[in-house]
């Protein structure tokens, strides 16, 4: 809260109805300022309070269910004590082409502001100058999201940001909160609410909480049943499902060495050097780099090399702000969701400091130090086109110097990609004539040559095609055998 307003609240909170506000998920501190708000409000009706302010809140929450109870209980408080506008206006940045038509006489109530990054510079530009225009005559407005969303927006104009004095700042609830609102709202047997409880505690963190919930409903409504745990697989269930793979043998390779290494180290406990397992991926779209990478951490998690087994998987996009001074904390954040698992950076050559963006310099200087000084609680993976990559690296040798392991994933062969497709046809029960693989054939070598092909993307598109037009050719066929097979005439694209 802006401390111009510290004197507006000393007034000790005399109303008894704040039960409402007690059981929302936001923090202590932000309770006692929301009760504030409203005694303030109240004591204005009264007339002990001679100054009416603006109240112009920024909420920190990405639970739509906690924005519509604050905004609820704002605008009921708003009415009852005739303080300020008594309907409420929503404006999405979704749908933003109608701002200027918005009624002054409403409480504004901001929200989606992760549609706003994807606005021209200029659009953004005159968003914020309506924008201001609209907040200014209000006595009450909020604006809601993420704590990174409003860094973001209000990075474009700090103005602005100084316009919004108070800050409520969302909790989610706990694991024991969480099964408490299942329960009350399901009927369950005692073994049921075992399994619940369970099923909870290993799958809530850093989990959307409104979504999270609605989904554990919606699942035991459906299903009558708790939600299975997923199993981690085991390192030799990896490699099974590795194996079966097209291709890749030098990439199976390099891991079963590297299982053996990380094996050999934990059975003799030798005083090893700590193995660097930072990547590079180099290959085209299409050859398996994202598959692997998912396969290395499910392996990494079996072997108890990582705590938890989860990719994050970001872009240049994730990392990298529009502002001075907004990098960093942007690099970092990313950087601590991936903590204790594997950070995935797809498309990393995008990241390359060429002289002219300083803001990439400064999110690989932060990935650079965590890899180091976090080097035994993550595992970061580079990955992107061969050329694109090569370049990359070549002008950056901090990064370089930091990558224990660099695996090319080469384009596959028109056997090969033959083979995928083969392997698509029949998991789904589907027979192929011969002809349809002298089609493919044509197929992949007119197409092999050109830009940007996508090798076993290329493929799946050609799959699910073929699908499509199979099921309209037979669409007056009743034989078993004519419907299962694939023809020539299928696979014409």
């Amino acid at each position: 809260m802006n401390s111009i307003y510290n004197d507006f609240f000393k007034t000790e909170v005399n109303s008894n109805n704040t039960k409402e506000i007690d059981e929302l998920y936001i923090e202590e501190t932000s309770k006692t300022l929301l009760k504030k708000m409203i005694q303030f409000m109240e004591n204005y009706c009264k007339g002990t309070e001679k100054n009416k302010i603006a109240f112009r809140i920024s909420l920190e929450t990405d639970s739509k269910k906690t924005i519509e109870e604050i905004a609820s209980i704002i605008k009921q408080a708003s009415n009852t004590y005739q303080y300020g506008e008594k309907q409420i206006t929503y404006l999405s940045f979704y749908q933003i082409e109608n701002i200027d038509k918005i009624d002054f006489n409403t409480i504004l109530l901001i929200k989606d502001l992760e549609a706003f990054k994807e606005y021209e510079q200029e659009k953004k530009n005159k968003l914020i100058h309506l924008l201001k225009e609209k907040i200014e005559n209000r006595k009450i407005v909020l604006i809601t999201g993420t704590k990174e969303e409003l860094q973001d927006f209000f990075f474009h104009d700090q103005e602005l940001e100084k316009l919004f004095a108070f800050k409520i700042i969302g909790e989610n609830p706990t694991i024991q909160e969480m099964y408490n609102n299942i329960t009350t709202q399901l009927d369950l047997e005692d073994s049921q609410k075992r399994e619940l409880l369970n099923y909870i505690e290993k799958t809530y963190q850093n989990k959307d909480a409104d979504t999270y919930l609605s989904q554990i409903i919606e699942y035991i409504t459906f299903y009558k049943k708790i939600p299975e745990l997923e199993k981690t697989k085991s390192t030799k269930e990896v490699f099974q499902e590795l194996n079966e793979l097209v291709g890749l043998n030098k990439i199976k390779q390099t891991l079963n060495e590297l299982v053996d290494l990380i094996t050999f180290k934990s059975k003799t406990g030798l005083k090893i050097n700590n193995i660097n397992l930072h990547m590079v991926f180099l290959g085209n779209p299409g050859t398996g780099k994202t598959t692997v990478a998912r396969m290395i951490c499910n392996i990494l998690f079996d072997l108890k090399y990582i705590k938890e087994n989860k990719l994050i998987e970001v872009s240049a996009k994730d990392l990298v702000g529009e502002y001075v001074g907004q990098t960093g904390p942007k690099t970092m954040a990313v950087i601590e969701k991936a903590m204790g698992g594997v950070l995935f950076i797809d498309e990393a050559y995008a990241l390359k400091d060429d002289g002219k963006n300083s803001y990439n310099g400064e999110a690989i200087a932060t990935l650079i130090k965590a890899m180091e000084d976090y080097r035994d609680q993550l595992v970061v993976i580079f990955a992107g086109y061969t050329k694109e990559m090569q370049a990359f690296l070549n002008s950056n040798s901090g990064i370089v110097s930091r990558i224990g392991y660099t695996l090319e994933f080469e384009d596959y062969t028109t056997e090969e990609l033959k083979q995928i497709f083969i392997n698509m046809t029949k998991k789904a029960g589907f027979i192929i004539d011969k002809e349809v693989l002298e089609q493919l054939k044509i197929l992949i070598n007119e197409n092999k040559n050109t830009k940007n092909f996508g090798n076993a993307r290329f493929i799946r598109n050609i799959y699910e095609k073929t699908i499509l037009k199979h099921a309209t050719n037979t669409k007056n066929t009743k034989n078993k055998n004519t419907l299962k097979t694939i023809t020539k005439e299928d696979i014409r694209v």
